[in-house]
């Protein structure tokens, strides 16, 4: 499996510079038959319905950023973003996502910028190529490591000069969360150690499953508005950070800094681990299970049965939603029935799930937004606040969504669970950055009923409808001519306009390798010509 910064997927392999499925199809004929269903305008229709018959449960809940509601905004609102032109016939700028391990920690446990010299040579090539920038992940498990408000930002005061020389700009990505788990335990980022010691003592402050395995990758939902730490909120020590990073590098804002996005979940994508890697609970293309089982949010789950008058369904066991691993067929919750997705219950469930993951990326990006307009008030150049999502195609052929709706998108064949997310990232004036631009259907396992395609034209169609950017990325390493092609196909949205920008995922040692390098270069003129 290629992991590169989201959800990666094990149904594909590159050998030799030539893509091919294990199932032994031809990816020319895939790439010809999935231009000739988007001639054909193969748009799924996706329909709204309400969250619950009889009117209940639908625009009760506030935002946990103010009392506002964010579920009833209107169609025609208009983003707030700096930057928000048409991107018709223009070019797609590309970065390159810096590699995996590009800090370590020294013998003293201190954070280090690993192969200074090499990383120096690499941005030149870059720049060379045609490359646009680079984009850089800022960790709190870095800058924040030691103690509580003591923002060491030496490591990135380097690395920026260096990006700035090279003259590439930047997009920045802030991350609250951990990378620990791609490196097996021999390396990695940690959340900040501080952090760590408190979740030694109180492990409700991480995910938990219905098995009561913590996931310590990132803080869970229930302690956004908790005073846990040190006599701070989640969502205010997320605050701090962005103020200290912004009063750090505000000359680069807008010059070279062009992108800033914020960490919202695992990966840094706005969803629930309902499909962790790494510690062998999960694989492709499992179903995943749902991530709400520490005492903050069953405290929650059960405060919002309470005031819905239903007080049984916050003290019952959770939906027989299956386990990691199951396929939606033979599943209760999954299927039509008592008790599934489409009951009262069911809905309740759902709407409550999702509606925490949206209410959460509300409070965070309002703070982003906030710390950015403060930074830009009197300068003419601007930079893009960005939220990221996860892209999650298996089983979205089904009726249920399964997959999405345990990673907390309450999309359905009858409902569309993206557009309340891009309404609130039209409210603070984000773009939304999805993966699987690299990715069409035929080359997905047809069993699975897979659909990388139906996924982004929905995203573009909501995107539309919201008046939001959209930037992407690859989800598996492609230097193959016809992968690389795929993502310039996927860049072109089915309105005309391009992608406001893409990230490839991400630099290391085989982008560079003479079979590869020749494939890319010509790749990223093409993207900096009109698409």
């Amino acid at each position: 499996m290629a992991e590169i910064g989201g959800i990666g997927c094990g149904c594909r392999g590159v050998s030799g510079g030539n893509f091919s499925h294990p199932g032994g199809f031809s990816l020319k004929s895939c790439f010809l038959e999935q231009r000739t269903r988007r001639n054909r305008n193969f748009l799924r229709s996706v329909s709204i319905v309400p969250s619950f018959k009889r009117g209940r449960l639908i625009t009760k809940w506030s935002s946990v950023a103010g009392n506002s509601p964010i579920f009833s905004m209107d169609a025609r609102e208009k983003s707030r973003s700096f930057v928000l032109v048409s991107s018709r016939h223009k070019k797609v700028p590309v970065y390159v996502m810096m590699p995996i391990d590009t800090f370590g920690i020294d013998s003293s446990g201190c954070p280090i910028i690993k192969r200074l010299k090499a990383l120096t040579v690499s941005l030149k090539a870059l720049k060379l190529a045609g490359v646009h920038g680079v984009a850089v992940e800022v960790w709190w498990g870095i800058v924040e490591r030691f103690c509580p408000l003591e923002f060491k930002w030496s490591l990135y005061d380097e690395l920026f000069r260096l990006v700035s020389e090279a003259g590439l700009k930047l997009h920045v990505a802030l991350c609250f969360h951990s990378n620990m788990h791609l490196f097996r335990g021999k390396g990695g980022v940690s959340l900040p150690l501080w952090i760590r010691e408190i979740g030694d003592v109180n492990k409700d402050i991480y995910y938990r499953d219905k098995n009561g395995f913590s996931n310590n990758d990132y803080l869970t939902l229930g302690v956004d508005q908790l005073p846990l730490f040190g006599g701070r909120t989640a969502v205010q020590c997320y605050e701090d950070f962005m103020l200290s990073f912004s009063k750090n590098f505000e000359p680069y804002f807008g010059h070279v800094i062009e992108e800033i996005s914020v960490g919202l979940g695992p990966s840094g994508e706005l969803r629930y681990p309902a499909h962790p890697l790494g510690d062998g609970r999960w694989k492709f293309p499992g179903i995943g299970e749902f991530q709400c089982h520490d005492k903050y949010m069953m405290e929650d789950l059960m405060a919002v049965a309470s005031q819905e008058g239903k007080p049984q369904w916050g003290s019952r066991d959770l939906p027989d939603a299956g386990c990691y691993n199951s396929f939606p067929s033979g599943v209760p919750f999954f299927e039509e029935g008592h008790d599934s997705f489409l009951s009262d219950y069911g809905r309740f469930f759902l709407e409550w799930y999702s509606g925490k993951l949206i209410c959460h990326a509300d409070a965070i990006l309002a703070k982003a937004a906030d710390v950015l307009r403060r930074r830009q008030e009197q300068e003419k150049s601007s930079v893009m606040l960005v939220a990221k999502i996860g892209g999650i195609y298996w089983w979205y052929k089904t009726s249920s969504h399964p997959a999405e709706l345990t990673a907390g998108y309450y999309n359905t064949e009858l409902r569309d669970g993206y557009d309340p997310l891009a309404s609130v990232l039209s409210r603070h004036g984000a773009a939304l950055h999805i993966p699987c631009l690299d990715m069409a259907d035929c080359e997905t396992p047809e069993k699975y009923l897979c659909s990388p395609e139906g996924l982004l034209r929905q995203i573009h169609d909501v995107s539309k409808k919201r008046t939001i950017q959209v930037t992407g990325r690859n989800t598996s390493e492609r230097y193959d001519v016809m992968g690389l092609r795929q993502i310039r196909e996927n860049c072109l949205q089915p309105n005309g306009e391009t992608v406001r920008s893409f990230t490839f995922f991400r630099m290391n040692e085989k982008i560079f390798r003479v079979e590869n390098w020749n494939n890319f270069v010509p790749f990223v003129r093409q993207m900096s010509a009109d698409v």
